[in-house]
């Protein structure tokens, strides 16, 4: 990966919780699988945000879809992890994996 190019926390997050949801999700279901999974709170706007970045880096695509028929139905933007955004997060993986290599903090964190 070239510098700029590394994905943040909270980029890994949004994308693994797109995939988590079929693939095929859109901003509340992705908020609501980040909070489930990651037992953090999170802002709607954060993932929005998020969402809007990682599409303008070309990891993502995203459709609306027509509101639903019943009264105060809303349009709603999908988003699906595109083939750039899987590899972006494997090669994140393949970096973290070789930081943690040969790393003990258990030893610390019992302490």
């Amino acid at each position: 990966m070239g510098k700029g190019s590394f994905l943040g926390e909270f980029e890994r997050l949004v994308l693994l919780a797109l995939l988590r949801v079929g693939n095929e999700g859109y901003g509340m279901t992705v908020r609501q699988e980040l909070e489930q999974t990651t037992g953090r709170a999170v802002t709607i706007g954060a993932v929005y945000a998020t969402l809007a970045r990682l599409e303008e880096k070309g990891l993502l695509s995203s459709w609306h879809v027509d509101p639903e028929p019943h009264r105060g139905g809303r349009s709603r933007r999908f988003f699906r992890v595109e083939t750039s955004g899987r590899k972006a997060l494997a090669e994140s993986r393949a970096v973290l994996d070789r930081m943690w290599a040969g790393v003990d903090v258990a030893d610390e964190v019992q302490s």
